[in-house]
């Protein structure tokens, strides 16, 4: 994490998150972090499919017709965040972490992490096989981590 706030201070890049399944930890692991004032600008925890329509403003033709869990959504989510936030790094994570709520088509485990950057969008669809919630929100922690390394440099 340490890395992280050290490359997006080097390359004087500010992020702002909009998480629904990790419940805020991507938000909580960054700030934790002595230095992260000088890149984080603002975490929203849209939780509900209401606020991702109000706070991030997804259109809810969106979610009616591909789900909350959707790349489509995921998309949405960090381009409107940008919009908001005006930073140059901005993620936004939507899935189900369990154990219950994943159906045949949409299992525990899948998750959608969008990154932007400019006028870059990159959204991974993850299937994290473990079952066990917290294990879930780790892993997809870790994933955003790695997508925003990749996308900064």
């Amino acid at each position: 994490m340490k890395y992280l706030i050290k490359t997006l201070v080097k390359k004087k890049l500010k992020i702002s998150v909009a998480e629904s399944c990790t419940g805020g930890l991507l938000a909580s692991k960054i700030t934790s972090i002595n230095g992260a004032s000088k890149v984080f600008n603002l975490g929203f925890i849209t939780y509900s499919n209401k606020s991702k329509i109000k706070i991030l403003k997804v259109n809810k033709k969106i979610i009616k017709k591909y789900g909350a869990v959707s790349y489509e959504c995921c998309r949405a989510m960090v381009t409107n965040l940008s919009k908001i936030s005006k930073t140059k790094i901005n993620v936004s994570i939507t899935g189900i972490a369990g154990p219950t709520g994943g159906t045949k088509n949409k299992p525990v485990g899948l998750v959608y992490i969008g990154v932007k950057k400019g006028n870059k969008i990159l959204v991974n669809k993850c299937l994290f096989k473990s079952k066990k919630r917290s294990l879930i929100q780790i892993a997809t922690v870790k994933k955003a981590i790695d997508l925003v390394l990749r996308i900064a440099k």
